[in-house]
């Protein structure tokens, strides 16, 4: 014999529970090759994320990407390259591992860090890249 409160109970945190679920941020891009020119040229500052599916590390890393974009997506673009799916973009910027962040400006890669470093390490090249001398003001 169930309980009628029990349940009404159990509907309602089940129902606070999904709604507490964070979305996304829809700060970051999907790139393509059909999208990747006009959206690393578009003002600021574009840290790409190369990724795939079935990579372990990369989705370690997908967290800390969405905490790091909704925190910064006022002075960085953020996208997300998926290697299986746009294999000449990986190949135009020789990622040959898994995760590989590189940042652009003006359209041109300027710095990379590869693998699973962390948040922090992540954020501090965020932070120099705003720091540095070819930020845009």
């Amino acid at each position: 014999m169930e309980d009628p409160e029990v349940q009404r109970i159990l509907q309602e945190k089940m129902k606070r529970m999904t709604s507490e679920v964070p979305k996304p941020p829809e700060t970051i891009v999907k790139l393509t090759e059909a999208n990747f020119e006009q959206v690393s040229n578009g003002g600021k500052p574009l840290l790409v994320d190369f990724w795939a599916a079935w990579c372990g590390p990369c989705k370690m890393m997908e967290p800390a990407i969405e905490r790091l974009a909704a925190k910064y997506s006022e002075n960085i673009a953020f996208g997300k390259v998926n290697v299986d799916e746009e294999m000449n973009l990986s190949s135009k910027f020789q990622v040959f591992s898994i995760p590989t962040f590189i940042l652009f400006k003006n359209g041109n890669p300027v710095d990379t860090v590869i693998g699973a470093v962390g948040e922090g390490a992540l954020e501090q090249f965020l932070k120099r890249a705003l720091t540095g001398p070819t930020v845009y003001k």
